[in-house]
């Protein structure tokens, strides 16, 4: 089994902080309007959003797990759900990287796959390096090609 980069906490923990930063703004405006003297309200909340976040973080982080095996692709995650996905590579349509301007701040990338179906059509692999995640996206196209074949005959 694989685990992700662990940069890709950075990226994580800047959603967090982008959250943070949103709800303490709001909290700040609306305290010196509604309320008086309520500064410390948004400094609560901002703090128990990072401390949250932050372990959010760490424990997304060690739950991610993928594995490519002889006929799919299994992928687990999940803090409060546990997600176990499996991906046939018959049912793979394309494979993509992609590359968020954080992503990029933090010299990740991720692999997006294209499945077949309706509900959940896409399974994205983040936290990858830039080369990793070209590599994979070549060996998964790859190997969709191969079982394509396989299935045909």
């Amino acid at each position: 089994m694989e685990t992700l980069n662990s940069r890709v906490r950075i990226v994580w923990f800047a959603g967090v902080l982008i959250t943070t930063a949103l709800v303490g703004g709001v909290l700040f405006v609306a305290g010196r309007f509604v309320v008086d003297n309520a500064v410390w309200l948004p400094v609560v909340v901002a703090l128990v959003i990072l401390a949250s976040g932050g372990a959010y973080v760490v424990l997304k982080y060690r739950s991610w797990r993928f594995e490519i095996r002889d006929d799919d692709l299994y992928l687990e995650r999940g803090v409060f759900t546990r997600v176990t996905t499996v991906v046939p590579f018959v049912r793979v349509q394309h494979v993509d990287t992609q590359r968020g301007p954080v992503e990029r701040l933090a010299g990740l990338g991720s692999v997006v796959v294209y499945t077949a179906g309706s509900r959940g059509a896409d399974v994205t692999i983040p936290g990858l390096t830039p080369e990793r995640a070209s590599d994979l996206q070549r060996r998964l196209r790859n190997l969709a090609i191969e079982s394509e074949y396989e299935d045909a005959v």
